[in-house]
């Protein structure tokens, strides 16, 4: 019926309104890109009646189409008035008229003897706008533009993924198990179990098959280096993964996160509640030193700051040089999984300048205090930049909390086993490898179940080994 609508305006039937019609349609005239108003009230209220007052002042002069709807209710009340004593008419949403000058059909009337163009009904408001738009389009006030073709989607510009399956790809036509359509599923016949082979095993990591990743015997170091960094690593650097994982595979009960876990189980409940509880003690003093520690390092190195600088800075600040200091250990008892890892770095890495550093700084702490050693974190953080930098991986906010992440596998290792190891004794289900020591638990090579569909495997396993008093 028109070009389109400026601007709209729906007060609705509050009490107390915080605006009304004669205040926007004010600022619509004053509005050059305005050309006619259209005004939709109801029964109620008299402010229609000072919009025809600002019409009648000169306030308001573009042409203006109007409609009261409710007239029918004023049919009603004056066949109910016969027969009881009724007053008032009631509209849309709680309006009503209490007067005769709030009627619908009264306030149409006051309107169009302001001069606005009011329609014989509701059904006929657009074919009166239609009217009042074409003589404004002769009188030339309004110069019709060419309408343009709203613009499709050509599905060129694909939006970003906010969640990427690896394992089914339903984008075309036919749902496809990791690359093969489902027609051929049921054409090869392979039943649930090749379905199942197909969802669950072959997978891709970094677009590498796994099955290409056992064949070539890439290992647990390889697989992270593909999931973590998008990119096959160096020998060396996979190695390195792997050499950390063994040496600090920790199942000791006595540290927070292991407590908390074992004190969770035995409470009765479920291993994910009590691994989620032993997670949360994670932090500078457990298992979260390593971010800081190869910051505070790599920065000490890359200014080109002298160790011994470096540790009176950290003394007159008053802080704790992270990855230095051990409760147990010292330079007369050493730590075997820093002598192990600081051998492998020395001996079979192209170049460790920041773990040199490190190892500078150990030589200046251990002067003070004989236990002030580089402990398993600060090895592990350190040599972490110096495999990042020499992959050319930058040490950046993408792989700064790698040293944190591969400890983090470290902790949940041992996590998991505290928690089930104290689950299946709280369902009394364990019979033995569960040794007593002066009061503290030690658990050796205990089952940590992955995922739910090996758990009928590790059922089988654990009978086997004799792990369960009943099924």
């Amino acid at each position: 019926n028109a070009d389109g609508i400026c601007d709209g305006v729906a007060i609705g039937g509050d009490r107390y309104p915080g605006t009304t019609f004669i205040d926007h349609l004010i600022r619509f005239e004053a509005d050059p890109n305005v050309k006619m108003l259209v005004l939709l009230g109801e029964v109620g209220g008299v402010e229609e009646y000072h919009v025809c007052r600002a019409i009648r002042d000169g306030l308001i002069k573009k042409p203006m189409v109007a409609w009261c709807i409710g007239t029918c209710s004023g049919e009603d009340i004056a066949r109910l008035r016969a027969v009881c004593a009724i007053k008032k008419s009631f509209g849309h949403a709680g309006s009503l008229a209490g007067s005769a000058l709030e009627q619908a059909a009264a306030k149409n009337a006051g309107l169009a003897a302001s001069g606005v163009i009011v329609p014989a009904s509701f059904d006929s408001l657009g074919d009166a706008v239609s009217k009042v738009y074409q003589q404004l389009v002769k009188s030339g006030k309004i110069i019709v533009k060419e309408e343009q073709e709203p613009p499709k989607k050509l599905g060129l510009i694909r939006k970003p993924a906010a969640f990427i399956s690896t394992i089914c790809d339903e984008r075309g036509q036919e749902l496809s198990y990791c690359g093969v359509p489902i027609s051929s599923v049921l054409e090869r016949g392979l039943g649930v179990g090749g379905t199942i082979s197909l969802l669950w095993y072959e997978l891709s990591y970094c677009g590498v098959p796994i099955s290409s990743v056992l064949e070539r015997g890439l290992g647990v170091g390889g697989t992270i280096s593909l999931l973590w960094f998008q990119r096959e690593l160096p020998e060396w650097a996979c190695k390195f993964f792997e050499l950390v994982l063994i040496v600090t595979a920790d199942h000791g009960p006595a540290v927070s996160g292991a407590h908390n876990t074992m004190v969770t189980a035995r409470a009765g409940k479920d291993l994910i509640s009590s691994v989620v509880s032993g997670l949360l003690t994670i932090g500078d003093r457990f298992g979260g030193a390593l971010d800081r520690a190869a910051a505070d390092f790599c920065a000490a190195h890359d200014k080109g700051q002298h160790p011994q600088e470096f540790v009176n800075e950290k003394r007159a600040r008053g802080e704790l040089i992270m990855g230095i200091g051990h409760r147990v250990k010292s330079i007369n008892n050493p730590d075997s999984r820093v002598r192990e890892l600081k051998a492998y770095v020395t001996s079979r890495w192209p170049a460790w300048p920041v773990t040199r550093y490190a190892l500078d700084v150990e030589a200046i702490t251990t002067r003070k205090k004989p236990n002030l050693i580089l402990n398993v974190d600060g090895i592990v953080a350190a040599a972490c930049v110096d495999l990042f930098r020499h992959c050319q991986l930058q040490y950046t906010a993408l792989t700064q909390h790698t040293p944190t992440r591969t400890n983090l596998i470290l902790n949940v290792d041992g996590i998991v086993a505290a928690a089930c190891v104290d689950l299946f004794r709280h369902c009394q289900l364990f019979t033995q490898s569960v040794h007593r020591t002066n009061t503290t638990h030690t658990y050796k090579n205990q089952p940590h179940p992955q995922r739910g569909r090996h758990r009928a495997a590790c059922f089988d396993l654990f009978r086997h080994c004799q792990l369960f008093t009943q099924s």
